[in-house]
């Protein structure tokens, strides 16, 4: 159940570098473990729009930050339920902030002037006094705050990258368009060139709209990491191309990759400034893929190229987490940026009871996401209900149909077909007394799509 926080209202014109340098002398009280909270009076708001906070009971003091802006039409809880973000916040110890539109259209403004300004008077002005509420609040780290954001989100990504380069240190936008690019003038405004990838700028000409949103700032600009599919027609590919040139120029790095290589057979990712995990930029494009990216799959390398994860987890000895609040729209994370179109729709979410099964001081709790085409998103909850913590797991999973396990987040499995023998990753094998980790996977299916069976050992 959702719990409405009522918080100090955060001055509009503070700089976040100062809110975290001021000693805070008391601290709102922690949110509930595990629960989506909505925080109100959060402070400059001038588009009315909502703010809802996930924060652990994995994270430590100064915890960094990252916001997850939604789709169009989609909202805060439903970029809560409908991505592994939260499951990951668990294990690495990161507060989350879903913001969400209010508008009717409920797509994120970044076509107007005060959307593409530093200190403006839209939507971007109201998600920076959120990050301000979390430091002063929370005490979140300043120094450690990111964005990310798929479609509607992935455009506002790029943009809060442009206006606020001293609160934002890296941000990964999928399925986005360039900052300036949906300029119309009009709050929310479509621009219809911008999406169908029509306009066409020089590196310099992009980079350019970057720095006049900030005018006079000198200091250092955020890393970016780019997602999109070859046949998006929703925001048309172009703009994948036009987003590298930005980012680039603006990090002072060539259009040449210092890095390229292939993941997958239809996947091309290039790096800039760098080679590793976390170089400059980073560009990632399917062949054969609309605006429907598989999103679950990737949103782990999203968060290892932010720096949130890639190392231990912070903790997984937590109590069970209580249940999700549900979403107000039945798209999952691959709906389009623009009101609604024929673009391809995604998986619909499922009110099918989870099943459960387990032995041995285990349970393992099964849950389909989402399920379109002949693909499907599941999720799978592992509970210690022992009384030691355990060393290591294992879940099986038997499916009735034939389906097949395509991608797997948060676990492994060397089967190719069910039964599945799933185990832990290195950073999530101990589970105290009482406490749970969950893993992610893609699935494809033909036919009926029933619920596999679940069961879960543990060690020692």
């Amino acid at each position: 159940m959702r719990r409405r926080v009522n918080a100090l209202t955060a001055l509009a014109t503070a700089s976040l570098a100062v809110a975290g340098a001021v000693a805070v002398v008391a601290l709102a009280p922690p949110a509930a473990a595990a629960t989506l909270t909505e925080v109100t009076n959060f402070g400059f708001n001038p588009s009315n729009i909502r703010m809802y906070e996930y924060v652990p009971a994995s994270a430590p003091a100064g915890a960094p930050i990252l916001v997850a802006a939604h789709w169009c039409g989609g909202d805060g809880p439903a970029m809560y339920n409908g991505t592994e973000i939260a499951s990951f916040a668990d294990q690495f110890g990161f507060i989350v902030i879903y913001p969400s539109v209010t508008r009717s259209n409920r797509c994120w403004d970044v076509s107007s002037a005060g959307a593409l300004t530093h200190n403006g008077n839209s939507d971007p002005a109201g998600i920076r006094s959120m990050v301000q509420w979390e430091v002063q609040n929370r005490g979140a780290d300043a120094n450690r705050v990111y964005v990310t954001g798929i479609s509607s989100g992935g455009m506002v990504t790029n943009v809060l990258l442009g206006d606020y380069p001293d609160v934002f240190k890296a941000g990964s936008a999928f399925m986005g368009v360039p900052f300036y690019c949906f300029f119309t003038g009009e709050v929310g405004g479509w621009n219809g060139d911008c999406g169908s990838g029509l306009i066409t700028k020089t590196p310099q000409e992009w980079g350019d709209l970057v720095r006049a949103a900030f005018p006079g700032y000198s200091g250092p600009r955020p890393r970016m990491q780019l997602w999109h599919g070859v046949l998006d027609t929703g925001l048309h590919y172009h703009n994948f191309g036009e987003e590298i040139k930005q980012w680039t120029t603006v990090l002072g790095l060539s259009q040449t990759p210092t890095f390229t290589d292939n993941p997958a057979s239809n996947w091309t990712r290039t790096r800039y400034g760098g080679t590793g995990t976390m170089a400059p930029v980073e560009g990632n494009s399917f062949e054969g893929v609309g605006h429907s990216l598989p999103l679950a799959g990737q949103m782990r390398l999203a968060l290892e190229f932010l720096g949130l994860i890639g190392g231990p987890a912070t903790t997984t000895s937590r109590p069970p987490t209580t249940t999700r609040p549900p979403t107000t729209t039945s798209r999952p994370p691959t709906t389009t940026s623009r009101p609604p179109t024929t673009t391809s729709r995604p998986p619909t979410t499922t009110t099918r009871p989870p099943t459960t099964g387990g032995s041995g001081g285990c349970s393992a709790t099964y849950a389909k996401i989402g399920q379109w085409g002949d693909g499907f998103q599941g999720e799978v909850r592992v509970t210690n209900t022992g009384a030691t913590a355990t060393t290591s797991w294992t879940v099986a999973l038997t499916f009735a149909n034939g389906q097949r396990i395509t991608q797997i987040w948060s676990a492994r499995t060397g089967s190719t077909a069910s039964p599945y023998a799933i185990v832990n990753e290195t950073y999530n094998n101990v589970i105290g007394p009482g406490g749970t980790a969950t893993f992610g996977f893609i699935g494809s299916w033909t036919g009926a799509n029933a619920d596999p069976s679940a069961t879960c050992g543990r060690t020692p």
